[in-house]
């Protein structure tokens, strides 16, 4: 089966291609892993100064398959797919500065990741949305400290509890991206970005990095108490339903 997940070095940095067109880059365990082990093999690689993360043109990703993560044990009580957990550790332990190319949609995971990002690059048709409530569900990857933190606390309500999706535009308003570029661009100003970020002086970047960020443990703590509520809530009544409308759409 052809790598859904492409991982390329290019001089000083690692790029991951999210690739399953035909899903709208929607993530499996599989994927999750495979993401996982690209960025901690990075950890201790010296020659990898910078990690991008892209979803190539027209799409950044649909977030979980469904299918996959309720098969991979997402809808048993209290539990949360392992890989997908792994995943957002990953992202929590990662000291290489990552830069986001989003072309397109990014949705739920797929926003949830950009919070975790350095810096962002978003094309004029991006969309981020979280529509966990719709779902009967709850914030994930520690979004729901990080979220109100970067945008306050009415946009984080807006979005994480509304269900709202935030343009490009809004999204650069509200202080999560950086740069809205045109359409099919995003790719190559992240390679831009990641040549000057690799240039500085490498130990001063990780440090200073690491001041600006909030510490790991705290991040950990929250992801654990999201996990915990999300894995209780897709046994509840209105995930159950919600669920159940999801997938009778899908098949009509």
């Amino acid at each position: 089966m052809t790598d859904k997940v492409i991982v390329t070095d290019e001089d000083a940095t690692r790029v991951i291609t999210l690739r399953r067109p035909e899903k709208k880059n929607a993530l499996t365990q599989t994927m999750y892993a495979q993401m996982s082990n690209a960025i901690d093999t990075a950890q201790n690689n010296p020659n990898i100064r910078c990690l991008i993360i892209t979803g190539g043109s027209g799409v950044f990703t649909a977030g979980n398959d469904l299918d996959d993560f309720l098969k991979a044990g997402g809808n048993k009580s209290g539990e949360r797919p392992m890989n997908a957990v792994k995943f957002l550790h990953s992202l929590v332990h990662n000291t290489k500065p990552i830069i986001a190319a989003v072309d397109g949609i990014a949705i739920g995971i797929g926003t949830t990741m950009v919070f975790h990002c350095d810096y962002v690059l978003a094309s004029t048709t991006a969309t981020f949305s979280t529509p966990f409530i719709h779902l009967g569900l709850v914030p994930e990857g520690a979004s729901s400290l990080l979220v109100p933190m970067m945008m306050g606390h009415q946009r984080a309500f807006s979005m994480l509890v509304m269900g709202h999706p935030v343009s490009a535009a809004d999204a650069k308003i509200a202080g999560f991206v950086n740069e809205v570029v045109a359409p099919g661009h995003t790719e190559t100003e992240a390679r831009k970005i990641a040549r000057e970020i690799c240039e500085l002086p490498a130990e001063a970047v990780a440090i200073s990095r690491k001041l600006l960020k909030r510490p790991p443990e705290d991040l950990v703590r929250r992801i654990e108490q999201e996990s915990h509520l999300f894995g209780e809530r897709m046994s509840s009544k209105e995930a159950l339903a919600a669920f159940q409308a999801f997938f009778a759409r899908k098949r009509a």
